[in-house]
């Protein structure tokens, strides 16, 4: 098993601990001390360094960011990663119709 670990600063003082554990099987695990990771709820840091992403990293093996983003590839992390884009897409869009319809609603309550 592999093991890379960063420092990810977020809203508290000190940095959360971020894990990746990387199994034989190619499949991996990522674990955060942040208040959301501990309850095992989605976590922006594990996310963004799986991104490829190394705002916030404070310790010394950004390098290692691409190793970790690297290991997405084919896993289970990876589908649904691109299950939960695909939805704030469709989620993003969604909240632009219901805004525009109210928009046209008022519009003809309006009388325009």
């Amino acid at each position: 098993m592999q093991k890379i670990e960063f420092l990810v600063q977020g809203s508290a003082q000190e940095p959360y601990k971020v894990e990746f554990y990387k199994e034989a099987d190619n499949e991996f695990k990522a674990l955060c001390n942040c208040p959301a990771g501990k309850k095992g709820q989605y976590c922006k840091h594990r996310f963004l360094i799986l991104s490829n992403d190394i705002n916030g990293v404070v310790s010394n093996n950004i390098e290692e960011v691409k190793i970790v983003s690297s290991w997405l590839s084919g896993s289970k992390i990876e589908k649904a990663m691109d299950n939960l884009l695909r939805l704030e897409e469709i989620e993003h869009l969604a909240k632009q119709e219901t805004k525009n319809a109210k928009k046209q609603l008022a519009k003809i309550m309006n009388g325009k």
